[in-house]
């Protein structure tokens, strides 16, 4: 999900500053009275928006101590889950950690869904609220398939209690601030936060998702933007089997023939995702999958507004909302740099689709292992410090084999930024008509470049004489670029 954009580290180590946003955003919202149904409108959808109140855990979380003279081993920069993950697995291993964090005990405010086998994978099938049985996905009016594949909420004050609860455990520690700058040195670094106090490490990660602030990059970023608006709502009834999650409904029946906000939706469309919980509680969210630039969040919230309607979906109250803009694609930071990243500051959402929560968590104990392998703890073992020990770390993090998958998703990126909603349809229609080992692959970045080519000729010999003609018209240029960075990337 979208965090603050902040400006990535200047090489003089000037102080992070945010930039204006990358797509525009939604205009101050009105409160309505208690009560109010709806909505009639975008703007009365958003009124029945809550203030903002974050929820917090109740946690005594033990401190860093600013007199402390000794480098700590790793300092994690942003309080995230995949930011926790590496500290609490860095702590285990008897390496001293700091997580430094402004709100360290906010409850993550979005709503992450994941596919159950994901999540099982790891041991965190007990973090998960509801799970939904199977999908849905509407291609057109009268156009549906089912997705037998379980699906789930996170139950995201469970999730970063248990990961907080063992960072406690095994003695990470806590400042609560913002990083403001990096100053690095041969063996370690000392970061300075927005309170005045220095923090030294060993090693530096950055987990701060979007931000961009210490992980340097060094060519022009440009990516896709994934936008979306979302709402956990009280209605009055829903048409939705509550034992479905619906995964995408590209349905534009909702939107008046002639009208100019049909022939955006044409050109950049957009669908419904939505959680049934029961027949009156359900989260509902408008996405834009993936357009350059992004769309704007009241055009979500008008195309939102219009879908309701004709869904016949009144909103007696609204529980918390949510905007979302993730960035997608573009390029990786460089490789190799003296602060390691981890998530969607190390270029870690999936270009494709915009997840990326299950795939850092899994990513978390590959960059944990390698910190702590190749750590100089003055034990005589030999291990390495500075830049040295970032680059086999980065090693680790971002292989030859993950690199060229990422080209794939880049690629399947491109050809989703030139589809229109027609072309859309026709695209899914063939992808979740694959075999479940390909789609499922795909989702959830298991499929490495050897099987990602069979992917993609299962897709095109799966497609409609439309979409094949269509796909090769619009994905020479792409190929191409995939093709060329394929082979510029020589390593390994």
């Amino acid at each position: 999900m979208a965090a603050t954009a902040l400006e990535f580290l200047r090489t003089h180590h000037q102080p992070c500053k945010p930039p204006p946003p990358p797509v525009p955003r939604a205009s101050v919202l009105c409160r309505a009275a208690a009560g109010t149904a709806g909505p009639a409108s975008a703007a009365a959808l958003r009124s029945l928006a809550p203030p903002t109140r974050p929820e917090l855990l109740s946690l005594d979380l033990p401190r860093y101590d600013p007199a402390r003279a000794r480098p700590v081993d790793l300092a994690v920069v942003g309080g995230g889950p995949a930011g926790l993950a590496v500290a609490q697995r860095v702590a285990e291993a008897g390496l001293s950690v700091c997580a430094i964090d402004p709100s360290p005990a906010v409850v993550w405010p979005n709503n992450y869904g994941v596919w159950v086998d994901e999540f099982e994978a790891m041991g965190l099938s007990h973090c998960l609220d509801t799970v939904w049985p199977s999908a849905s996905v509407f291609i057109g009016d009268g156009r549906a398939k089912s997705l037998d594949r379980p699906y789930a909420r996170v139950a995201r004050r469970k999730l970063k209690s248990t990961m907080m609860d063992r960072c406690v455990a095994n003695g990470v520690v806590f400042h609560q601030a913002k990083v403001a700058k990096a100053v690095h040195y041969d063996a370690s670094s000392l970061l300075i936060c927005d309170d005045g106090v220095a923090v030294p490490a060993s090693v530096v990660l950055d987990a701060t998702g979007f931000s961009r602030c210490l992980v340097q990059y060094d060519k022009p970023y440009n990516p896709g933007y994934q936008v979306a608006y979302g709402i956990l709502a009280e209605v009055d009834g829903h048409p939705f089997d509550i034992d479905k999650m619906l995964f995408m409904d590209w349905r534009d029946s909702h939107l008046p023939e002639g009208t100019e906000i049909r022939e955006r939706n044409r050109r950049i469309p957009t669908f419904l995702y939505a959680m049934p919980f029961s027949p009156t509680r359900i989260f509902l969210e408008e996405t834009s999958l993936v357009a350059r630039p992004g769309l704007a969040m009241d055009d979500i919230q008008e195309r939102m507004a219009a879908r309701l309607r004709h869904l016949g979906i009144r909103v007696r109250s609204v529980e918390e909302d949510e905007r979302c803009v993730i960035p997608m694609g573009g390029p990786l930071p460089v490789l190799p740099q003296r602060v390691v990243g981890i998530g969607g500051t190390a270029g870690m959402v999936h270009p494709s689709t915009g997840y990326m929560v299950a795939r850092t968590l899994a990513t978390a104990p590959i960059v944990a292992d390698a910190i702590v392998r190749f750590l100089d703890t003055g034990n005589g073992m030999g291990g390495l410090a500075g830049d040295a020990l970032s680059a086999e770390v980065w090693k680790q993090l971002w292989p030859a084999n993950r690199r060229r998958q990422r080209e794939f998703f880049c690629f399947g990126m491109d050809i989703l930024l030139k589809l229109d909603l027609e072309g859309t349809r026709r695209f899914f229609d063939a992808f979740f008509d694959l075999e479940p080992h390909y789609w499922h692959g795909f989702l959830s970045s298991r499929l490495f470049l050897p099987e990602l080519l069979m992917f993609g000729l299962a897709l095109f010999g799966n497609a409609s004489n439309t979409s094949r003609l269509e796909i090769m018209a619009k994905g020479t240029v792409p190929l191409g670029k995939m093709i060329g960075n394929l082979i510029q990337d020589r390593d390994g």
